[in-house]
């Protein structure tokens, strides 16, 4: 299958990640998700793309830990070989996180770090790891955060990393386009999933405040957010680069 496109999904298993998997699936893309504890979780979104005709992996993965990546990517290029006789990859969507809300005055180094190689060391690195089988042609998407542009307490680090990612992502736009890899970011406002504790969907109060500081008059929903990254995985968006893309519905305009 040489003409099949496939996406590597990392934090695939739920809630932002499993949306993306879907909308890149029912575009005719086959999808590597992965996961880091969550397996039955991440075979249950496999199983819902396959029983709908796609094609679909699972595969481990913590993005936390730069040193695993060699190992994980000659697992990739030996799963998709075996299951769809492929060599490549066409996009990468760094979308696996960790949360917390946390002032900025009891932010631990430990807590930093854990942030820092998650969100920022993970994607600049894991995303260099895939360069060599990656199809000229294809793209990544980064995944950020509305916080990067207003300022929500407790999100000091978490935005931080997140910056720095945005930042990195104009530079990728820059020096993979030689090869027509196109680098973009999705930045999501406030979304109902178990990120952070379901801090957002299980809260009343929470979500009544980001409801009424949001132009559109509500939270966002995982769905809110796959299509947008299908299409920056697609032809469609083949002119799009360096570009940050918020999708929060005008949350704090």
């Amino acid at each position: 299958m040489q003409n099949l496109e496939i996406a590597l999904i990392t934090g695939g298993s739920r809630g932002l990640g499993a949306d993306m998997a879907i909308r890149l699936a029912e575009q005719g893309k086959a999808v590597v998700i992965t996961y880091v504890a969550n397996q039955e979780m991440a075979a249950e979104v496999v199983n819902s793309i396959m029983a709908a005709g796609g094609k679909a992996l699972a595969l481990r993965l913590d993005v936390g830990v730069v040193a695993s990546f060699q190992a994980f990517k000659a697992n990739l290029v030996s799963a998709i070989g075996t299951t769809w006789g492929a060599t490549q990859i066409h996009y990468l969507v760094n979308n696996a996180g960790m949360g917390a809300t946390v002032p900025f005055a009891a932010v631990t180094e430990a807590l930093f770090d854990d942030m820092m190689n998650v969100h920022f060391k993970g994607v600049y690195f894991l995303s260099q790891t895939m360069l060599d089988i990656m199809a000229d042609g294809g793209g990544i998407v980064n995944i950020s955060t509305g916080t990067t542009r207003f300022a929500f307490p407790g999100y000091s680090a978490y935005a931080s990393m997140k910056a720095a990612v945005e930042n990195l992502t104009r530079y990728m736009a820059k020096e993979l386009g030689s090869r027509q890899i196109r680098a973009n970011v999705v930045a999501p406002g406030a979304i109902e999933t178990d990120f952070n504790n379901a801090t957002i969907r299980n809260n009343p109060n929470v979500k009544a405040m980001i409801a009424a500081n949001t132009a559109l008059g509500r939270t966002g929903m995982p769905d809110d957010v796959g299509g947008v990254v299908a299409f920056l995985c697609s032809a469609d968006a083949k002119w799009v680069n360096g570009q940050r893309i918020e999708v929060s519905g005008g949350q704090f305009l």
